[in-house]
Formats: structure tokens, sequence, C-alpha cells
């Protein structure tokens, strides 16, 4: 019998994948991780010699940490998610800053899903050592004593005990000075199980500029100004307003408000100036990088 006839090639049609296809793939990949790590040895050779070259104050740098993200994330194309370019970089900084020193996060966490410990967890690193703490006065006391780097605290809220307004206590201006220097989380959209709660990061050292910060300032106030009142005042020394968080304590003389403004204020500031004398001295209490929405 005749053998039958062979079955015609179809023009443009891919060969099925193979063993030789997926060990091309594996030695591709393995290509790139080599110089990816090659990449990151260098980078951390640059913070050393850093390192050697300056050898001065905290080592985190919470604005410069923002520029970088929102830089990648500009240029950012392809099928890998954001968020996880933003986790791989997060890890990276984490670990360079430890090579500048011990690096101990303190957190206050009274949540009984420990979400700000999560929080803090995912911003510095997965393997950065924590201090977790039942109240903010026992963790900004570890920044104090310079057993922690940052503390991490919950945000203002007027529904807040006296002990829980840990912000009050940054208004006298002890040594070493305490600020404001970053909030959690920096990468705003939270993916499903992603801890959803709001935080501050406090350190002994004034936050540095990211190009798109927030400032928070801290108010004393005559006990019996209205909220319209204050709102008016600030708004007519050119500031331009967030969140304003009030306190009013049975009993206490004055009225205690910190207000979230736009741009990295000092206490210096002309517009803090103007609020004098209808508002006692405002005080600065720190900035932070404004968040990224995601995608």
């Amino acid at each position: 019998m005749p053998e039958p006839a062979p079955t015609p090639e179809i023009a443009g049609a891919a060969s099925p994948p193979g063993p030789q296809r997926l060990e091309d793939v594996r030695a591709e990949l393995d290509r790139i991780d080599t110089t990816i790590h090659d990449l990151l040895m260098q980078r951390a050779g640059i913070v050393a010699d850093g390192i050697t070259a300056a050898k001065t104050g905290l080592a985190l740098r919470p604005g410069r940490e923002a520029q970088i993200i929102r830089r990648l994330l500009a240029r950012h194309t392809g099928p890998l998610a954001p968020h996880t370019m933003v986790r791989l970089w997060r890890e990276l900084m984490a670990g360079t800053t430890s090579l500048q020193g011990r690096h101990v996060i303190a957190v206050c966490d009274t949540d009984p899903q420990a979400r700000f410990t999560q929080c803090a967890r995912e911003h510095f690193g997965a393997l950065t050592p924590l201090h977790v703490h039942p109240s903010p006065a026992q963790a900004i006391r570890e920044v104090s004593a310079g057993t922690a780097s940052v503390a991490v605290v919950p945000m203002p809220s007027e529904t807040e005990g006296p002990r829980e307004a840990w912000w009050t206590a940054l208004m006298q201006k002890d040594e070493p000075r305490i600020h404001v220097i970053g909030r959690l989380p920096f990468w705003a959209k939270r993916p499903d199980g992603a801890p959803r709660v709001q935080a501050l990061v406090v350190a002994a050292s004034p936050p540095d500029p990211s190009d798109d910060d927030r400032s928070l300032i801290g108010l004393e106030l005559a006990a019996d100004i209205s909220r319209a009142r204050l709102t008016s005042l600030l708004t007519a020394a050119g500031l331009v307003l967030g969140s304003v968080t009030l306190r009013r304590d049975p009993g206490a003389p004055a009225a205690l408000a910190v207000i979230d403004v736009a741009g990295l204020l000092t206490d210096d500031d002309p517009r803090l100036r103007a609020l004098h004398p209808a508002l006692r001295r405002p005080v600065v209490l720190g900035a932070y990088a404004v968040p990224v929405e995601g995608a």
C-alpha cells in the first residue's frame, strides 16, 4: 500500500513548546536574575560607601524613598503589577537601611488583629526588627531613648483619650525633638487582605522633602473657639487645609488641635506667624510624603 501523504504545514503556525524551548526560557531567566543580582550588589556597595562618607543623621530618608517609588511607578509598564514593584523596592530599601547600623521599629498596636504591626512590616520590611507596645507614649519613648529608629503610631483622632493623644507631647519641643516624618501605608490602594489602618511615623529628626508633602501643625487655642472660626483663621493665613482634629478635654484651660496642611512647613513659615496673636504660637509637628494612589 502507498504511504500516506505527509500533512502539509500551516503557514505561520507555531510549533508547540517542548523541552528545549522551556530550557531556553529558564536559561534566559537565569541570565536576567544574575544581572539583577549583580546590580543589587552594586547598589548595596554604593550605599555602604556613602555611609563611610557621611555617618550622620537618621538612616531613613522617607522623602527620598517616596521620590524613588514615584519615579519608578511613573515609568512602570508591562504585566508586573505596580504594587509588586513597590513591595520589591520597599524590601530593597529596608535591606540597605539596615547596612547603616541597628535599625529597629517601635510600633504602638492595641488592635486585636495586629494591623498596625502588619502595616509597619509592609513598609519597613518583613525581617526588620519590631518592638510592639500597648501605648504610643511607650513607642515614642524608644525613639527618644535611641533604642528604636522610628515609631509607628495611630493617626490623631477626636475620639481618642488623653493617653492616646501622643501628638500633644510633640508640641512641647522636648529634646530630642520628635517629628512626624512619614505616613502609612504609602501605597494607598489596598489589595484584599492588606491592613486597612492609617498611621504616622515619628523620629528624632526632621522630615526630608519629597516634592509632594503635607505638614501637621499643633495649636493651642482658646477653649471656646469654634471649628468654623479656627478654619477661617487658618485659611485666611494662606494655608491649604486637609483634616482638622480638635480636642476639648473637660476642665482643660485650652483646646488643642492638629491641622493637616499642604506643603512642607517649618516653624518660621510666615503663614504661621500670621496666626499670632489670634492663635497661640503654632508648632510644626512634622510632615509626610503624600501616599500614591496606585492603580
